[in-house]
């Protein structure tokens, strides 16, 4: 079952083909169901003036590109954005690349390989940026836990100060302020701290 396009924060899905190959495009293109934006550059020097002005999810480079082998592209893409990167390279020049690449995170595949399973080639780069999407969507949830964390922290602190109660006391206090008024206890702290 080919995995599903997560969507993220409603951002479009977007996909990016460097290639001077027409039909290295095409056949991408087709494998390519629920991408909102496919954009197609011809060069390492025009594929990076369009990252720059834009967030792709997955970036395909077939090497070699006319300016430039495509690793350094790649690699650049890899260290600087949370796309998932793939390379695809002539046999004769895998070894050499892959080892250039691979640490990366860059998913390398030669031509050959690439011909007889470009379906599966592009779901796993679906797949990994779903996976990248969620972890994203879980760090965003731990991190609003936490800032929630301090500053119901900080009120219960401010409460056992100004009020002398104790931090079991304080812990109801704006439990209670949070239910009475039908909020959640991070907004319930923040009144608090705004008194």
């Amino acid at each position: 079952m080919p995995p599903k396009i997560m969507k993220d924060s409603g951002a479009p899905r977007s996909i990016l083909i460097v290639s001077d190959s027409g039909n290295f495009d095409s056949v991408v293109k087709r494998s390519l169901k629920g991408f909102i934006t496919i954009d197609t550059r011809k060069s390492g020097a025009l594929a990076r003036r369009c990252i720059l002005e834009r967030d792709y999810d997955i970036v395909v480079i077939k090497s070699p590109l006319p300016d430039e082998t495509g690793e350094a592209l790649a690699i650049d893409v890899a260290e600087k954005s949370d796309a998932s990167v793939m390379i695809v390279i002539p046999q004769e020049f895998f070894e050499e690349i892959a080892e250039k690449v691979t640490d990366y995170g860059v998913f390398v595949i030669s031509e050959l390989s690439f011909r007889n399973y470009t379906d599966k080639s592009v779901r796993f780069l679906i797949a990994m940026q779903n996976r990248v999407i969620r972890f994203k969507q879980k760090l965003i949830k731990a991190e609003e836990k936490t800032e929630e964390v301090r500053i119901v922290s900080k009120a219960k602190l401010l409460l056992m100060e100004k009020k002398h109660m104790s931090e079991d006391d304080a812990h109801r206090f704006i439990g209670k302020v949070a239910m009475n008024n039908g909020i959640s206890r991070r907004k319930a702290a923040e009144m608090i701290l705004e008194d």
